[in-house]
This record gives C-alpha cells, structure tokens and sequence, in this order.
C-alpha cells in the first residue's frame, strides 16, 4: 500500500509541475493607474467646466457625452495624471501639449460631425483628440510630425480598442493624399496660415477647423463651390506647426512658442 501511495502522490507532484507553467503564464489584468472612480468623478467635473462657457458655449450633446467617456488620464504622462481633467493643457513630451479640454470640445462641436464621416487630423500629439473624433463616429486620419509621438499615441490607442483610428508619422503640411478627400479637417498645432493642400483635400460641403496666424485665431472655414467661407472664433495659443510649415511663413515674424489655453470665456 505505501509503495502505490508513493508513487500516487509522485504522480500528482508530476502532474502539478506540468500544470504550473499554464498558470503562470496567464495573463494578469492590468491595473488602472488611478482609481476609477475617481477619473469618473474628475471627468463630470470638467463637464461641468467646459458647460460654464458663455460666449462660445458648448451645448452639443454628444460631444459632451464623448468627453465625459474618454479617460483623458491615458493620453497624458503619468508626473500630471492627476491634473489630467483641469481644464488646462498640459505637456507630453518632446516641446509638445495636449489641449484644454474645453478647446478638444470646442473645436469638435465646429467640425459637425455626423457617423462615418472621414477626418483629418494633424497633430496627433497624445491621440486624445483622436480618440474623441473616433468616438463621435469618424473614421480618423492623423499626422504626427514628431515619431515618437506618433508611435506612443498610436500603442495607446490601439490599448483603449480604437484600432480603426489610422496614425501615420509625418509632416501634415501637405495632408494625407492618399485618403482625401475628407468630410473635416482638424489642426492642433498653429501655421502662419492656412495650408493650401488642407484646403484642397476637403470635400465641398466640409469644415476645416484650425488655429492661425502669428496673433493665432481659431478659423472656421467652410468649402463650397464658390470657394470658401471663413469665420474666426476666439483667441487661441497652440504650439506652432513646425516642418514645412515653418519654411512657409507668409508675412510674418513666426509663432508663439508659448503654448497657453483659450482666452476665459466664461463670464
């Protein structure tokens, strides 16, 4: 009898080793790097913050519905996390910002979106922008002069399941020929003025939302069979667009390189 139990609890002792690898190569989930319940709490905050502007209000529904979904904390580096929902832009990296959040809104709510509409961007930054056009139902083009930053942006939207989002690494002077034409086109960084091929590869019918010249206004431009329709929005700070951009300038003395946010609109 100790002989056949001898060899039964080898047997098991064999046959946990061989199981043990299994286990250990399951995956752990990851866990959220700041509490959720909290990043929900901060994101009904800054709803609240971006509804409080009264001159150029943001009253679209589903913009707000949007921004209070995406987890602005992912698109931000961890040392300013928990400044993530101010509403304030804040640094990512590599001289660069990602943008108030009352300005993401605001520049969404102009583009008027509608499910399936195709989107250029240019300046992916951290992808956060991105994420919201994704969100709102576009299919999203966007360009990143910095390499770095396109990849970064690139595995963290690809982390947060926005797979269909298409990041290319490159100057967004001259746009994206190869997918134009675009229902919209959004700039996040500031020429001197408006790039002609932006123009030129957005359907008649669509909007191009930038940030302009060296006084930096936000533009509204509307395509029409005509040509184009223009309305200038508020004082903006961007950083400036760099690249072919810069070799460019058209009378002027260059950018600001002090990134800032919108003039305080809410009183």
């Amino acid at each position: 009898m100790g002989g056949f139990f001898g060899y039964a609890n080898s047997m098991l002792v064999f046959l946990m080793a061989l199981a043990l690898p299994a286990f250990a190569q399951e995956e752990v989930p990851e866990q959220p790097k700041v509490p959720l319940r909290w990043a929900a709490g901060q994101r009904r905050k800054m709803i609240r913050t971006i509804r409080s502007y009264k001159i150029h209000p943001v009253t679209d529904r589903k913009v707000l519905e949007v921004m209070r979904r995406v987890p602005r904390h992912e698109f931000v580096p961890d040392a300013v996390m928990r400044l993530a929902y101010q509403d304030r832009p804040l640094p990512i990296g590599r001289g660069q910002t990602i943008s108030q959040p009352y300005i993401v809104a605001i520049m969404t709510q102009y583009l008027e979106l509608k499910k399936g509409d195709k989107v250029l961007e240019i300046g992916t930054g951290s992808g956060y922008q991105a994420a919201i056009l994704a969100e709102m139902g576009a299919r999203v083009y966007t360009i990143e002069i910095v390499k770095a930053l396109a990849r970064s942006a690139e595995r963290t939207l690809d982390r947060l399941g926005y797979h269909d989002v298409h990041v290319k690494a490159g100057d967004g002077y001259k746009g994206w020929p190869r997918a134009a034409p675009f229902d919209a086109v959004i700039v996040t960084c500031s020429p001197n003025h408006v790039p002609e091929k932006l123009k030129e590869q957005l359907k008649v019918g669509g909007k191009l939302v930038i940030p302009v010249g060296t006084d930096q206004k936000l533009v509204v431009l509307i395509k029409t069979e005509a040509g184009f329709k223009r309305k200038e929005i508020m004082d903006v700070r961007f950083v400036p667009m760099t690249g072919m951009a810069q070799d460019r300038i058209i009378g002027g003395k260059g950018l600001s390189t002090n990134p800032g946010r919108a003039t305080d609109l809410r009183k």
